[in-house]
């Protein structure tokens, strides 16, 4: 019996780690693209309301930053080194400053969450969200993804 529970522990540890191996390469690339069109969709949703092109939800601004901080705190992990090359718009920058990127997305979790605390009005979401963009996605755009092509 012992022995059938100790191959079941290995068949189960093998296949975790198969499963993280396969979370690598393309298949990081494909989630990081996501996490950031998510996070892309939450802005023009905030920038939207910021102009004035649809009306001021509180409940729609609270999911839009919900949504950026899930997107931010997910992509601490979609950076493996198998990812560097692919159809991805990341700087090798992001490997090679691994540990300020890294602190870039946790700033960016944490700014998520005090510009959310902070809207309580469209006028608050026009100041508090552009501040929060060119601070947070600004500097690490710059810093860690390519132009886009035009």
């Amino acid at each position: 019996m012992i022995r059938y529970l100790s191959v079941a522990a290995l068949i189960a540890v093998g296949a975790t780690v198969a499963f993280a191996q396969a979370k690598g390469g393309a298949a990081a690339i494909t989630e990081r693209k996501a996490a950031m069109k998510a996070v892309g969709g939450a802005n023009k949703a905030l920038n939207d309301m910021a102009k004035g092109d649809v009306p001021f939800d509180a409940s729609k601004v609270a999911a839009a930053y919900k949504a950026m901080g899930d997107a931010f705190a997910k992509s601490k992990t979609l950076y493996p080194d198998d990812s560097m090359t692919g159809d991805t718009a990341a700087l090798p920058a992001v490997w090679a400053k691994k540990a300020d990127f890294q602190a870039k997305l946790d700033k960016a979790v944490a700014d998520v969450k005090s510009t959310a605390a902070s809207v309580k009005d469209v006028a608050s979401l026009k100041t508090n969200h552009a501040a929060f963009a060119k601070a947070t996605c600004g500097t690490c755009h710059k810093d860690y993804r390519a132009p886009a092509k035009k």
